[in-house]
């Protein structure tokens, strides 16, 4: 795996995100070769302080906003420097049935902009058999990918889910990815990006096993991202196999 940095999207979403926090995000991706995924609010400092491929989240992270505000959200975004969308599912209408709705507004927002909207789809409060139907509404909506978990749930990204979903859609791994073991065993299960706060450390140790070495400086600079971030990666199990009620690299 040559392109490794350039499938991790560097994560910097908590809820007590600043200016500053964002810059470091941005800094790392620079530095690694990343690419970069943060709030809206944020672009138009992350497209004056760095030229880094940037993903916006959308509606996050309940999903739970009207069509019209959403593609709303969706346009501005865009305008504002955002290369790639990162929307949430609205989960309880998949958990009540109502799939022409749920593709419905997921077709909708993808169609209000000319940039490629990935769907955060929650998979850990999802059954084997509500991943399989969000995956084909997905699919059906024209959306560009999957994306496991914002974070904000209990759980994080497994192989199961990962193997599930990638059957219908390239999928992007978030959620308790916090080193070059778990995104490995991701990008094998067939996740073409992995979403995670600790990115720059998932490079490192990748840098390292490529070239047979012991990483070191591998806990990441930016502290107080690793404690609130929703995509932060600092919970990690040692099962990707099982959901993670600890996970904290989510976004």
């Amino acid at each position: 795996m040559d392109d490794v940095p350039d499938r991790i999207e560097h994560t910097v979403l908590g809820p007590t995100t600043t200016p500053d926090d964002v810059r470091g995000c941005l800094d790392e991706a620079l530095q690694y070769g990343m690419r970069a995924c943060i709030p809206p609010w944020a672009l138009p400092l992350a497209t004056e302080y760095a030229n880094v491929p940037l993903t916006a989240v959308i509606d996050f992270p309940h999903g739970q906003g009207q069509t019209d505000s959403v593609c709303q959200a969706a346009k501005l975004a865009w305008d504002t420097g955002a290369d790639e969308l990162d929307m949430v599912c609205n989960v309880g209408l998949l958990k009540a049935g109502e799939d022409d709705a749920v593709r419905d507004h997921i077709t909708e927002v993808v169609a209000s902009v000319p940039v490629p909207v990935k769907v955060i789809v929650e998979a850990p409060l999802l059954s084997d058999d509500e991943l399989e139907r969000v995956g084909q509404l997905t699919a059906d909506a024209d959306a560009a990918y999957l994306k496991t978990a914002t974070g904000f749930s209990e759980g994080g990204a497994t192989v199961h889910d990962v193997e599930i979903l990638s059957k219908y859609l390239p999928v992007k791994a978030s959620g308790g990815v916090g080193s070059w073991e778990k995104a490995k065993a991701m990008f094998e299960a067939g996740a073409e990006r992995i979403g995670a706060s600790s990115g720059d450390t998932i490079v490192r140790e990748w840098q390292a096993a490529t070239e047979g070495e012991t990483p070191t400086g591998t806990e990441t600079d930016r502290d107080s991202v690793d404690t609130t971030d929703a995509d932060m990666d600092g919970a990690d199990t040692d099962d990707t196999d099982t959901h993670d009620s600890n996970a904290d690299d989510g976004y």
